[in-house]
Parts: C-alpha cells; sequence; structure tokens
C-alpha cells in the first residue's frame, strides 16, 4: 500500500441544491448520501473549504475493513459539481481512486445499478464537470432512471420527480445503493461489482 492507506474515501452524490429538486430523478445521488449519512449517525453540516455539505465518519464492519468516509452534497448546482469536489478531494487528501460520485443514469432501467471506475461521462453534467477537474480515474456509482417516455426532453425528464410508481419501489433501491457503496468501500470493486451490477 502507498502512504494513502490512510486517506478517507470521499463519496459525493450528485444533484441539485434546494428544495424544489429534493424529488428529482436527477437527485437520486444526494438520496443515497443522505442516506448513507443516517447509517453513519451523522448530520449534513457546511463544509469549511468548500460549496459543499459533509459528514464524516466511519463505514463497515469494525477491524481492517472499517474505513474513514467523508459523505460529500455538492452545493452547486449539478454542471458545477467539479468545484466542490475537487475542493473536498484537496482538503481531505483523498486519492482520486478513493472518491466515490453517486448519480442517476439514464442509459440503465430503473433502479438497475452500475459500478465502474474511469469511463466517459455519457452526457451527465455533474461527471463532466468533475472529469474536467480532476480526471475521470474515480469510482461511479451509476442508478438507474431510465429513458424519458415519448418525446419528452431529457433535461426535462431528469429534473421530474419520480413517478408514483417508481416511487413504491424507491426507497428499496435507494437501501441497494447504499449498501453497494458501504461494499465498494469496505471489500473493493470487484466484490461489489459481482454483488450489485445486476
Amino acid at each position: 500500500m502507498t502512504d494513502d492507506a490512510n486517506a478517507p474515501w470521499l463519496i459525493v452524490g450528485l444533484g441539485n441544491p434546494g428544495p424544489e429538486h429534493t424529488g428529482n430523478r436527477h437527485n437520486v445521488g444526494f438520496m443515497v448520501a443522505d442516506l448513507l449519512a443516517e447509517r453513519v449517525g451523522g448530520k449534513f453540516k457546511r463544509a469549511q473549504k468548500a460549496q459543499a455539505q459533509v459528514v464524516e465518519g466511519r463505514m463497515g464492519p469494525p477491524g481492517p475493513a472499517n474505513r474513514r468516509v467523508v459523505l460529500a452534497k455538492p452545493m452547486s448546482y449539478m454542471n458545477l459539481s467539479g468545484g466542490p469536489v475537487t475542493a473536498l478531494r484537496d482538503f481531505y487528501k483523498v486519492p482520486t481512486a478513493r472518491i466515490v460520485a453517486v448519480h442517476d443514469e439514464l442509459d440503465i432501467d430503473y433502479g438497475v445499478l452500475r459500478l465502474k471506475i474511469g469511463g466517459g461521462d455519457n452526457g451527465h453534467n455533474g461527471l463532466k464537470s468533475m472529469t474536467k477537474s480532476m480526471g475521470a480515474e474515480y469510482h461511479r456509482l451509476r442508478f438507474g432512471i431510465g429513458r424519458p417516455p415519448g418525446r419528452m426532453q431529457v433535461a426535462d425528464f431528469v429534473l421530474k420527480d419520480f413517478s408514483s410508481t417508481e416511487r413504491k419501489e424507491l426507497d428499496y433501491f435507494v437501501d441497494r445503493a447504499a449498501d453497494a457503496v458501504e461494499c465498494l468501500v469496505a471489500e473493493g470493486l470487484e466484490r461489489a461489482q459481482s454483488a450489485y451490477n445486476t
């Protein structure tokens, strides 16, 4: 291991700030971050050095797999996420490979999860901004939201709340996404992919 061994993981839920966006499909990253904060027993508070809210805590079973984590929700808009994430990375001295972006993904069916490291942004403005700020070699947990129906514009679709049918299963899928993040942090990418990439 390098001297990065004691560095925390930075888990970033991507979304847009403000109560009008709380239930949007684009804010599923915030939903997962909120659940993870509950699990580590913390409350989000304003970060000192970045335009973001953070919770510091520990994740994983007791023993060597127990990891220090910083959960973050950028308080910029989605397309400016890179600035706050880079500031947090520098402040907490987190290697890029220990950053996890949790985000909505149009090209995957609703509720399906995919974990990976690196790759393109697939048109996602939050990832585009992060990659521009710090390169692409961070982890992603892609949370499927499916494609817009009919001729609905993508921008309209992602900024709408989950439908009533989707909401019936939303808590279950958010819970599973939080489990996937915990597995990634404690047991590594391959183990998490084999358990959660459906």
